[in-house]
C-alpha cells in the first residue's frame, strides 16, 4: 500500500520578532519547559501560526540564544512564522495575557529578514555574589591578566574544557548590600562559553550559595564603541 503524501503547507506572509523577559521564579523555567508553554500561548492567544509541512506538522517558532536555567533575562528572544499578516502590537498584547506572570512579552515586530540568530553576537549580565568585594575584586584582577582561563563543563557530548578567558569583554565589580556584583560583557561563540563558565573560571569559593544571573541585553556589538545593539531594531 503506497502510503498517502502529507498536504504541503502555505509558505508564511509574515514574520514576527518577539523579545521577552524570564523573571522571578519563572527563571528557573528550562528552555523545553518555555517552548511548551509558549506553543500553548500562541494557541490560546489565536495568533495565526504558519505550520511545516510533513505528517506532523508544528507552528514555525524559532528560538535563539536562549538563558541557561535559573538566570533572569530581561532579553529573550523568538521568531514566528504566521499565516496572514497581523498588527504586531495586538499579538504583543495578546500573549502578554496568555503567558504567565513572570515569563512577560516586552515588544513584537516585523522581522526585517536575515537570520535572528546572527544577530545574538554579544550579552550583558549581571551577577550577584555572596562574597565580599576585595575577595572578588583579587579573582576578577586575576582573571583578567590571565591569557587564557580553561574551564570544563558536561554538555551533551560529554564533559567539555575551553577558555572561558577570550569571550570576555569586560568584567567590572562593585559592592552590594548583601555582598558584591560583576558587569560582564560577553562576547558569543563556539564554544558558547556562559556566565556560569566565567564564574567557575573565576575560582571563588561559594560553598552552598549560588549567583545570581540577570542578563539585561544581548544583541549585535559593535567592537569599536564596545556596546550591545538592538536585535529588533
Amino acid at each position: 500500500m503506497v502510503r498517502q503524501q502529507p498536504e504541503q503547507q502555505a509558505p508564511p506572509v509574515q514574520r514576527l520578532r518577539i523579545r521577552y523577559a524570564k523573571r522571578g521564579r519563572l527563571r528557573f523555567t528550562s528552555h523545553r519547559d518555555f517552548s511548551r508553554a509558549f506553543e500553548r500561548a500562541v494557541a490560546r492567544a489565536r495568533v495565526p501560526m504558519a505550520y511545516s509541512s510533513g505528517f506532523n506538522p508544528h507552528p514555525r517558532i524559532s528560538y535563539a540564544g536562549a538563558a541557561p536555567t535559573g538566570a533572569a533575562s530581561e532579553a529573550e528572544y523568538v521568531e514566528i512564522a504566521l499565516a496572514r499578516v497581523v498588527e504586531p502590537e495586538s499579538v504583543r498584547v495578546a500573549l502578554v495575557e496568555a503567558l504567565p506572570p513572570g515569563l512577560d512579552v516586552l515588544a513584537v515586530v516585523e522581522s526585517a529578514g536575515g537570520s535572528l540568530a546572527d544577530l545574538l553576537q554579544a550579552s550583558s549580565w549581571l551577577i550577584d555574589l555572596p562574597l565580599d568585594l576585595a575577595t572578588v575584586e583579587q579573582a576578577v584582577a586575576r582573571f583578567l591578566a590571565a591569557p587564557e582561563v580553561l574551564v570544563e563543563r558536561m554538555t551533551k557530548k560529554g564533559l567539555r574544557g575551553f577558555d572561558a578567558r577570550g569571550a570576555v569583554v569586560s568584567l567590572r565589580t562593585s559592592a552590594t548590600e548583601s555582598g558584591s556584583r560583576l558587569e560582564l560583557l560577553l562576547r558569543h561563540g563556539v564554544p558558547a562559553v556562559r556566565p556560569d563558565d566565567v564564574v567557575t573560571g573565576l575560582g571563588l569559593s561559594l560553598g552552598t550559595a549560588l549567583p545570581l544571573y540577570t542578563r539585561l541585553a544581548q544583541g549585535p556589538f559593535d567592537e569599536a564603541s564596545g556596546t550591545i545593539g538592538d536585535p529588533l531594531g
